[in-house]
């Protein structure tokens, strides 16, 4: 890469602005002449950072971290000097030298995000041809017109295997780039790559200056599988630090004083279609650590919107205790009957949307509330209220805060304050750095570490970590399909994406390093991982792993066709509408599921006794 003039950073360092740039990312308040937020680089719950526009210089006084608007877009997001200056650059309409060839890693990001504006491009028009016409009577139908598709980036992904490829092609960007921003897959039978989004509608995810890091893709066959489909993680695309709806949703989380975290990319745009611009939504994943600490920079207050159900209670309490250790201020939504936040809003109007998130109650105390609800009138009940609750009682920051949230818990469950202080003190002394929320004694949702799915996940987790060299792009992308989100996932997806990227270990059988997927995990996940890393029974004393794979993979297919016909069977019993369409899709399921069982029957019947037909229907009915 080229040097850049001394005139010309001097010319980027006068003309940016500081406070502008600093505020994309800290929350800041005027003081005096200059402005003030808490420290992006470390922990503190007084502002100690402080930016001063005349000097065009940022400093902590806390950390000591400090320097020029440059510096700032080094230190907080890792870029090299060259790409900070010319990302500056580019924002500012100076023109700097291009980058020469042999660029490094810098270069390599460039291509990256340069590969996903073309994405983008070509997916925007394909909306808009006539391959695109399925999509756009969908989004007719979810009440979207042009205009709204325009502003939020919606496109298509056709159908065709080899657009996006052809297309990076035609701008001379390498199969390589395209395959390590997540766009293309290589071809495991052949030479040559193929699209990983086809067919399906397409949501630019975005960082805070706006670059394209990845993408969403919403399924509009009903055989397509999953629902949504996410680019994987790259260079630049980091899930557990990304949030869909940036950088728009910036302003007006300033002016609001508070984020809405929501679960899906049509529920963020709903928000922002009813004024609540300052909704973000995670991009495939639960909330982390990583997540927390961006918030935190941004806002003191955090309104979770899940469903109201046992699983949403659980996704709430989990997202408490990824926040609440930050210092926010957490309040939970919950939107009426069953609904999404897209169909509440085209129910019952951006007022009542509105009114849901701003009269939303404390997230701990509706916890607290779910938990007495189980019963307390013996002494064992609200020993168990207590257990559940005080560990993220325990989490919340501010002492004070959390000294009275415990008197409230005490008076929920008419117990002696001091008694469940206590317990609250011993919780926070045996705190981990991210606490697991344990519904087990009050019967609340929790996974069952001993279900059918879950053992088949386990198994299957077991395969990717000890026999990488099985999985070939097909059959990965195929198990990034059928696995369902959560754990299990995260773990999959990232010793696949290891297996891929030669990340072994020198022993014997060149299994995935565990150490290196390790990282990229949370806490859960990273326990999961340990566990299957230290077991060395064998995967199957009877089958060699290549026919485990294909049993699992079966099971999962037979799984998600299960899943599917309940739901139509779902439909028919409370539609009203539509019940000959429903009805022949449910007999369509019926045909592919009998057409699955009578492939598995003459399996089967080659195979050494009926236990492996058992295995891989268990837990389907």
């Amino acid at each position: 890469m080229s040097r850049i003039p001394d005139s010309t950073i001097a010319e980027i360092r006068s003309r940016a602005d500081i406070v502008g740039l600093i505020g994309r990312y800290v929350e800041l308040k005027q003081a005096g002449r200059n402005w003030r937020g808490l420290c992006p680089f470390h922990n503190e719950k007084t502002p100690s950072f402080n930016v001063s526009p005349d000097r065009q210089i940022f400093h902590c006084f806390g950390c000591q971290e400090g320097g020029d608007v440059i510096a700032f877009l080094i230190k907080h997001s890792g870029l090299s000097f060259p790409e900070a200056a010319r990302q500056l650059a580019s924002e500012l309409g100076i023109v700097v030298p291009e980058e020469r060839e042999g660029a490094g890693e810098a270069g390599l990001t460039t291509r990256i995000f340069e590969a996903n504006e073309i994405a983008q491009t070509l997916y925007r028009e394909a909306l808009r041809e006539p391959d695109g016409k399925l999509a756009r009577n969908y989004l007719l139908s979810r009440g979207f017109d042009g205009r709204l598709a325009d502003e939020f980036g919606i496109g298509y992904a056709p159908s065709r295997w080899d657009a996006v490829a052809a297309r990076l092609r035609e701008k001379r960007i390498p199969a390589e780039i395209g395959m390590k921003a997540g766009l293309l897959v290589d071809r495991k039978s052949g030479s040559g790559h193929y699209d990983r989004l086809r067919g399906r509608l397409t949501f630019p995810i975005r960082d805070v200056r706006g670059r394209v890091v990845g993408f969403g893709g919403r399924a509009l066959e009903a055989d397509q599988d999953p629902k949504y489909l996410n680019t994987p993680e790259t260079p630049v695309f980091l899930k557990r630090q990304a949030f869909y709806g940036l950088p728009d949703a910036l302003e007006s989380i300033r002016r609001a004083g508070r984020v809405v975290i929501c679960e899906g990319y049509f529920d963020r745009i709903a928000f922002a279609r009813a004024g609540l611009c300052e909704a973000l939504a995670t991009c495939g994943t639960a909330l982390t650590p990583e997540h927390g600490v961006a918030l935190r920079r941004r806002t003191r207050e955090v309104v979770l919107v899940f469903d109201g159900d046992r699983a949403g209670q659980a996704a709430t309490e989990k997202g408490l205790a990824v926040l609440l250790p930050h210092g926010l201020r957490v309040r939970a939504a919950t939107i009426p009957g069953g609904l999404d936040p897209d169909d509440y809003l085209n129910k019952e109007g951006a007022d009542a949307l509105r009114r849901l998130v701003d009269e939303a109650p404390d997230a701990l105390e509706q916890t607290i509330r779910n938990a007495v609800r189980h019963g307390i009138a013996t002494p064992d009940q609200k020993a168990d209220v207590v257990a559940h609750v005080a560990p993220l009682v325990a989490r919340v920051a501010d002492v004070v805060s959390r000294d009275e949230y415990a008197r409230r818990l005490a008076l929920a469950i008419d117990a002696a304050p001091a008694a469940v202080a206590a317990v609250v003190r011993d919780a926070a002394r045996n705190a981990s750095q991210t606490p697991q929320v344990d519904g087990a004694a009050l019967g609340l949702e929790r996974e069952r570490r001993d279900e059918p799915e879950d053992r088949q996940l386990r198994e299957l987790a077991r395969i990717c970590l000890q026999r990488p060299r099985l999985i070939g792009d097909e059959i990965a992308l195929q198990i990034e399909e059928l696995v369902p989100l959560g754990a299990w996932k995260a773990i999959i997806s990232e010793l696949l994406s290891a297996g891929q990227q030669g990340e072994l270990t020198a022993a014997e059988g060149g299994g995935v390093d565990p150490f290196a997927v390790e990282p990229r995990l949370d806490d859960d996940a990273r326990r999961r991982l340990r566990e299957i890393a230290v077991d060395d029974t064998p995967i199957d004393a009877e089958r060699s792993a290549e026919q485990v794979l294909s049993d699992l993979i079966t099971w999962f297919q037979e799984r998600r066709l299960s899943a599917r016909e309940h739901e139509l069977t779902r439909k028919l019993r409370i539609s009203n509408e539509g019940y000959e369409d429903l009805l022949a899709q449910k007999d369509a399921a019926l045909r592919e599921r009998r057409a699955r069982l009578g492939v598995r029957k003459n399996e089967s019947g080659q195979a050494s006794g009926s236990a492996h037909a058992t295995h891989r229907s268990e837990g389907l009915e």
